[in-house]
């Protein structure tokens, strides 16, 4: 009995990205992940890195239909800037990319999915960080437009909804904060420069694919992962840290993107720590003049915030944590395996801000899921993995959602990491995410419990 309806058309899909799929077949130039594996390879969860990955590039047809075979109807991926473009400053294109990502985007048609392409999921070129500092720079963006340009030239015929970056602020965390993405710098002043630089690039894109024409018939957005801050209080100290850890990790893309312009009191808090970022008056009017059309969210744990009770280092570079800390709550419900908080209630407190302080943009949940270290033990005799786990989660996110929805959120999808088991950066294939289990010796795909509920779901558009 289907309980809880959505509303009409409403996307149930599932999303991966480009370096996290496809391998590196044909791949002519290397992006900062391939790189870094070349050069630490036992950074990587049992030393394997992004060289085949789930084969998507040469599976695309069969695994499309695998994800028709679920009843999905919409499926977000990337283009690799490195696999598309041979030059990143002619922005000469390598001619089997283009062939490839026709292809993807053809089949998905084909399968009547509709194709959500995002242009950046991490995948930074290599030679733009080594040439020019990457996302510290102002030429990148520039770089950054031109590539956006010339995917929507090619693509744009097909492709009807766009996302600029994805999760923005992991970047700027993961590069420059807390040294979990390669080159591992510990440099705020550098993070809010490149925070304000990855802002630009996006607006950039976005003003492309509106004066040229390309929003006729499509729509752009920009998919952020936002992490309720939740203080461990009520008293002012808890308010205050937990309102500025939600400035600087939630609000500092998700402002631009909606607003066109940055939370007041962060760039008050950067100008006092002498941190804030270079960017001229035109610059500030190009991120005010070109919003998204929708918002993706990844939702996956909260941020729970407690006033700062840890000593500064004041000897060290600013550091946005000088506010606050984090604040382990007794009797949170973990993910063990990933170290997260399960927080279902999370989604509908996102839902409920995003239609009281956001003009009720429309958005979607573009990411949500629970990923499991040795999945395999679950697997019955019949070689089906039962990840009742995971159906639990996302029925739980679901009917937060549902109910937001209901008191008026303006949400249209919900998407899971992942279809397909796929690499996950560092962790490889520690975790597993997916509706389809990912053999990695053989390449053998097989429906897990959850994506047999998934089908279900999908065909009654409630659970």
């Amino acid at each position: 009995m289907v309980e809880k309806k959505f509303p009409e058309n409403f996307w149930w899909g599932a999303a991966t990205s480009g370096p996290q799929c496809e391998g590196s077949f044909n791949k002519k130039n290397k992006n900062v992940f391939d790189y870094w594996f070349e050069i630490e390879p036992e950074v990587f969860f049992n030393g394997v890195g992004p060289s085949i990955t789930s084969n998507f590039y040469n599976s695309y047809e069969e695994d499309i239909k695998l994800i028709k075979q679920l009843g999905l109807n919409s499926f977000r991926t990337s283009i690799q800037w490195t696999r598309l473009i041979k030059d990143f400053e002619t922005l000469e294109v390598n001619k089997d990319g283009a062939e490839f990502y026709n292809k993807v985007i053809d089949e998905c048609l084909k399968n009547n999915i509709i194709p959500i392409i995002c242009l950046h999921h991490f995948d930074l070129p290599i030679e733009l960080y080594d040439k020019y500092g990457g996302w510290e720079s102002k030429f990148v963006t520039d770089l950054y437009a031109g590539f956006a340009e010339k995917c929507f030239e090619l693509f744009s015929d097909r492709v009807k909804h766009w996302i600029t970056f994805n999760e923005p602020i992991v970047i700027v965390e993961g590069q420059y904060l807390y040294q979990f993405h390669y080159p591992k710098i510990i440099d705020g002043k550098k993070a809010v420069q490149a925070a304000f630089n990855i802002n630009l690039s996006s607006a950039k894109a976005i003003k492309i694919f509106k004066d040229k024409g390309y929003s006729k018939g499509g729509k752009i957005g920009i998919v952020v992962n936002l992490t309720p801050s939740y203080a461990r209080s009520n008293s002012e100290e808890d308010e205050k840290a937990s309102f500025i850890a939600d400035m600087f990790f939630n609000r500092l893309f998700l402002d631009p993107a909606v607003r066109g312009e940055f939370p007041k009191g962060l760039t008050e808090l950067l100008k006092e720590e002498q941190v804030i970022w270079q960017g001229t008056q035109e610059e500030i009017d190009i991120i005010k003049n070109n919003r998204v059309d929708f918002v993706g969210v990844n939702y996956y744990q909260p941020r729970r915030i407690k006033a700062k009770e840890s000593t500064v280092d004041t000897s060290q570079p600013w550091m946005p944590d000088k506010y606050f800390d984090n604040y382990e709550m007794p009797g949170r419900r973990m993910n063990i395996y990933r170290g997260w908080e399960i927080y279902p209630k999370g989604i509908y407190d996102i839902a409920i801000n995003l239609r009281d302080n956001y003009d009720n943009i429309p958005w979607y949940i573009s990411e949500n899921g629970m990923g499991v270290e040795g999945e395999e033990r679950f697997r019955n005799s019949e070689g089906i993995i039962e990840d009742d786990y995971r159906i639990d989660f996302i029925k739980e996110h679901l009917e937060y959602l549902h109910k937001a929805i209901e008191e008026g959120a303006n949400c249209f999808g919900y998407h899971l990491w992942t279809p397909i088991d796929c690499w996950s950066w560092c962790n490889a294939y520690k975790n597993r995410y997916g509706y389809i289990s990912l053999d990695l010796d053989t390449q053998n795909k097989t429906i897990k419990k959850s994506g047999y509920w998934m089908m279900e779901v999908s065909k009654n558009n409630g659970v």
